[in-house]
């Protein structure tokens, strides 16, 4: 099997929905992504392909489109890949595939996102579904998750259920939005993050994340459900767009231009898939699968990414590793940054990159949970040089 490096990644801003985007569409967010990694780190190469994740886009092979727009060789094939939130993750881990079989040697693979244009759809009025949506007229913006949930609110309804099945208090949840908010601060007012990320429209920064974030802030926020719930617009993600993207090039590749150094090599991926009614959970029931795959621990691990969709996510992992908070989500998550859902595993590969980095690690793992039960993780090893 051959061997799988990263180059490096880059990333556009994440924006809050209908903001700074508004109607710039996901391929269009790609393609400037694209086109830097390019400039960067392909040059002149002829690339294997692009294998893009994209979850709520207009359809048909996005990837294609972006190709195009960002004017590279038509002969370059694209493929789009949907695992819905962890669909960046999943096209990262399917150029893995095709570097590790033989198949190519330089691909360029993320995800891309545009909330502000999603689509409204609608089921064919043969469909039974038809008459099963919210106002009966067969629209609908969310997909089908489970086979006994129609809901458009499944995935917040499938973490206020870990909630409470677990008996997850307000001050866990509290703590790791405002943890999130605050790294997340020291990361942007250092600039840590400056250099991966490619200005779209002449805009750089990320829009989402609340210096000022604050007790007295998330104690005013009303339940997103029942009254009962503790899930609210500050422990649950926000809605964002934005784009993402990495160069995995083959150990062959690398001998053949030997002034190249990557930044790290992908040691192996997993994907899982766990109650599609509790999709939350797939984040940590993939990383541990992965590692015990591979004959590792979280202890062995320098850096630790997981997204954080909603703050459930962060407690979980907090309950069963108290002693390695210090070595997750360690520019902030999700929870600060948002959560373009298709280019969210490109995010969390180019933030644990960041993070290696930064505190001279060596291994690193990231997992993604997506909607219907599914879970994404990479094993990373930095390249020191």
């Amino acid at each position: 099997m051959n061997k799988v490096y990263v180059l490096g990644g880059m990333r556009t801003p994440i924006v809050t929905k209908n903001s700074c985007f508004r109607t710039v569409t996901a391929e269009e967010l790609g393609a400037a992504v694209v086109k830097q990694l390019c400039r960067c780190y392909v040059h002149n190469c002829k690339l294997d392909g692009i294998i893009a994740g994209n979850a709520v886009g207009t359809g048909g092979n996005m990837a294609r489109l972006m190709t195009l727009k960002a004017g590279l060789d038509k002969g370059v094939p694209a493929m789009t890949v949907d695992m819905q939130c962890a669909s960046g993750a999943a096209a990262i881990a399917t150029g893995f595939s095709y570097i590790a079989s033989g198949i190519g040697d330089i691909y360029i693979c993320g995800g891309m996102e545009s909330s502000s244009l999603q689509p409204v759809r609608i089921y064919s009025e043969k469909d039974r579904r038809y008459a099963m949506t919210a106002d009966g007229d067969g629209k609908y913006m969310t997909a089908q998750f489970s086979p006994d949930d129609l809901s458009e609110d499944v995935m917040l309804r499938g973490a206020d259920r870990i909630i409470k099945k677990e008996g997850v208090t307000r001050a866990e949840l509290d703590y790791w939005v405002m943890r999130s908010h605050r790294l997340a601060a020291e990361c942007a007012e250092k600039g840590i993050l400056a250099d991966v990320i490619v200005p779209v429209n002449g805009f750089n920064k990320d829009n989402g994340i609340r210096k000022r974030m604050s007790q007295q802030l998330l104690d005013r926020l009303p339940p997103v459900l029942e009254v009962d719930s503790l899930l609210n617009a500050g422990n649950a993600c926000l809605i964002n767009d934005g784009a993402a993207f990495v160069v995995l090039v083959s150990d062959k590749w690398l001998a053949e231009n030997t002034t190249v150094i990557p930044q790290a090599e992908i040691v192996s991926v997993q994907s899982t898939g766990t109650e599609p009614r509790e999709s939350p959970r797939g984040a940590m029931n993939t990383a541990d699968c992965l590692l015990e795959k591979e004959g590792l621990v979280y202890d062995d691990m320098d850096a630790i990414e997981f997204n954080e969709a909603f703050a459930v996510i962060d407690v979980l992992f907090q309950r069963k590793k108290p002693a390695l908070t210090g070595r997750y989500n360690l520019l902030g998550g999700a929870l600060a940054y948002g959560h373009p859902y298709g280019a969210s595993g490109g995010i969390l590969m180019i933030h644990l990159l960041k993070a290696l980095e930064l505190n001279h690690g060596s291994m690193g793992i990231m997992s993604i949970a997506g909607a219907g039960g599914m879970g994404q993780a990479m094993l990373l090893k930095r390249i020191k040089k």
